[in-house]
């Protein structure tokens, strides 16, 4: 039970292998943050984009708000000359009635 335990490998070889095992690790990890910034560069050109295209849609949208409003008063004016159109022609009938009327 007692017995010594002897290592077979020199220092010098388990030194060479840590060091591998940290250099692949290290490349690894250099790969995954170059994949890792890729997709962060992507997502910020997405924002970017998207951000442009939010501008436009908001320039789109107070340009058709102009449009309404225009669109609007017009449609009041229309309103009150069909109104005076009627009452005139109401009037007028009145009129013609009360005046070319024989009793």
């Amino acid at each position: 039970m007692n017995e010594p335990v002897t290592v077979t490998y020199s220092l010098e070889e388990m030194f060479a292998r840590f060091e591998q095992k940290i250099d692949s690790n290290q490349k690894e990890t250099n790969e995954k943050f170059k994949e890792l910034n890729k997709k962060l560069e992507t997502i910020q050109k997405d924002v970017t984009d998207l951000k442009l295209g939010q501008a436009k849609l908001t320039e789109k949208v107070e340009g058709m708000d102009n449009r309404l409003k225009t669109v609007e008063g017009t449609q009041k004016s229309q309103v009150w000359a069909l109104i005076a159109l009627l009452a005139g022609a109401i009037i007028t009938a009145g009129a013609r009635l009360f005046f070319t009327a024989n009793p």
